[in-house]
């Protein structure tokens, strides 16, 4: 019956924060008032609004784990905007040289579970254990982005780790689910060697089936991950998946509460063009290209407008 209610529960719980409409109030983290103005503003493409505020929160909470967390998350779009290509008509981050400016992110990921850890040893929470599962979350993203796979998959197995053992604490911190959904997900896109050497690893299991629910579950209930969880599964439905219309479904709500990041009108163009529809497609491909002049960071700006264009050249090639 979950299946029939689906595309309401994707439209709710991609639009709002903290925690969609459906958000349970028990349990829930203790964030800053202002936390959903700053991923507002991360997500709108705005770092030039979000980098001031995260600072304020660092210098008030310097060890709280969550303003470095929020910091690492706007390095992470400057550097997959960096590594993003249009190709097999879709735009993508699929690989990352390792350079000196990816050092400051890893440094934040590093500080932000360093905290989490030292919080651990004087009261186990499961809050602290979320944290450092995000931190090490973050990490394993970009390191298998840069092909370093065994220093991802031992990120990726102690935040597995973590966000368990943050849900065994506190089954209401529903984040933990984005993680693991994730986890679960990617595990079990792996090819049949990569899954030979995860068995060989004593890498733990899963099932895109279970990423999914789970991703499914930390998009309805989350307060930090909404909009991850709703971006890497219209990601993941598009690219490994290839169902072009849940994928439709589930990015058009982040396309539509941010109008000015031209990476969802990207992704709803190319959704569009995998499902033969040109004009919308058209139309989306040149919203992305208008949103990328108020791109702060004019290398992004510049590669936002190149893919766009692109997109565009692909479109009318297949006319």
């Amino acid at each position: 019956m979950f299946r029939y209610f689906r595309p309401l529960l994707i439209l709710t719980a991609c639009l709002w924060f903290p925690g969609g409409a459906l958000a349970k109030p028990a349990g829930k983290l203790l964030l800053p008032p202002n936390t959903g103005q700053i991923l507002d503003h991360i997500y709108s493409g705005r770092s030039d609004l979000a980098l001031p505020q995260i600072r304020q929160l660092e210098q008030q909470a310097p060890d709280d784990p969550l303003g470095y967390l929020l910091e690492a998350e706007v390095e992470w779009w400057r550097i997959w905007c960096e590594s993003a290509e249009f190709k097999y008509g879709m735009t993508m981050a699929r690989h990352h040289e390792k350079a000196p400016t990816d050092q400051p992110y890893l440094e934040l990921t590093t500080k932000a579970y360093t905290l989490a850890e030292n919080s651990l040893r004087q009261h186990n929470s499961g809050e602290m254990h979320l944290y450092a599962a995000m931190a090490d979350a973050l990490a394993a993203r970009l390191y298998a982005m840069r092909s370093e796979y065994r220093a991802a998959a031992r990120a990726g197995v102690r935040a597995r780790s973590n966000f368990q053992q943050a849900i065994e604490l506190d089954p209401t911190l529903d984040d933990a689910y984005t993680g693991l959904g994730l986890y679960n997900y990617y595990v079990d896109t792996l090819s049949v060697l990569a899954k030979a050497m995860r068995f060989l690893m004593g890498l733990p299991g899963g099932t895109k089936e279970e990423g999914i629910r789970q991703l499914y579950r930390g998009m309805e209930y989350g307060q930090l991950s909404v909009q991850v969880a709703c971006f890497y599964l219209a990601m993941n439905l598009l690219n490994y998946d290839q169902k072009y219309e849940e994928a439709l479904r589930v990015i058009t709500p982040m396309a539509e509460k941010y109008p000015g990041n031209p990476l969802f009108q990207l992704m709803r163009g190319d959704l569009n063009a995998k499902l033969g529809r040109k004009p919308p497609a058209e139309t989306y491909y040149h919203a992305a290209d208008a949103a990328a002049n108020a791109v702060p960071d004019p290398d992004c700006r510049a590669k936002m407008k190149r893919l766009a264009q692109q997109s565009l050249e692909a479109l009318q090639g297949k006319q």
